[in-house]
């Protein structure tokens, strides 16, 4: 059985993620899909939030094969990946990676660790070409590496938190975000009002010293 893994720190998840959950469904035997904390990143909602969220994208998708697992969250990829040979000691697993984490993955924790038990398809993003050379660093530590035959949207999380841009995202993420109110805050600096505080639960998690995951 040939399992991909697909996680993201998406906040919101958009038709973007959407498209590659689509895209895996027919490819893969089975993928798995879960909301993760990037230590790079300041997440605007809760992982908790991101969850329900990519639950309602999954659920929407309304395909057999798509798994929402949020067991596999982890901040480091290799435990994910650990886990996920818990789960399937007898899967092919492969890990999904949009094109611009390419060039840190190397620097990643326990990454020629991580190359070592899992595959890797890379999906392009617009903006974020690959260059011929650009995979090199991956194969010279033995990756066995895929690019995917398909182009991410050109949407993304920040274009709806910056600008309000409704129809990037699916109806059912859309309704979620309506009936908690879950980006109030960056609606009122879209519309030019005071600025408010986040609630707790929608505050970014405590920093924290940066792990590669």
């Amino acid at each position: 059985m040939n399992i991909a893994l697909f996680g993201t720190s998406a906040d919101p998840p958009t038709r973007g993620h959407s498209k590659i959950l689509t895209w895996l469904a027919k490819h893969y035997d089975r993928v798995g899909v879960w909301a993760a904390d990037n230590p790079f990143k300041q997440h605007h909602a809760s992982l908790d939030h991101r969850n329900a969220m990519l639950q309602a994208l999954v659920d929407e998708l309304k395909r057999n094969n798509i798994s929402f697992l949020p067991e596999l969250s982890y901040r480091r990829s290799i435990m994910t990946v650990a886990r996920a040979h818990e789960l399937w000691p007898e899967a092919e697993l492969t890990l999904v990676i949009g094109s611009d984490l390419v060039a840190q993955l190397p620097s990643w924790y326990q990454s020629q660790d991580l190359l070592d038990q899992a595959k890797l398809l890379v999906v392009p993003r617009p903006g974020t070409p690959l260059s011929p050379n650009s995979l090199m660093p991956l194969k010279q530590m033995g990756a066995r590496v895929t690019v995917a035959e398909m182009e991410g949207l050109d949407v993304s999380s920040t274009a709806y938190r910056d600008r309000g841009l409704d129809n990037i995202l699916s109806p059912a993420v859309e309704a979620y975000i309506s009936r908690t109110d879950l980006y109030d805050c960056d609606k009122r600096r879209i519309r030019q009002l005071p600025p408010c505080e986040p609630s707790p639960s929608h505050a970014p998690p405590e920093s924290a010293t940066a792990v590669p995951v």
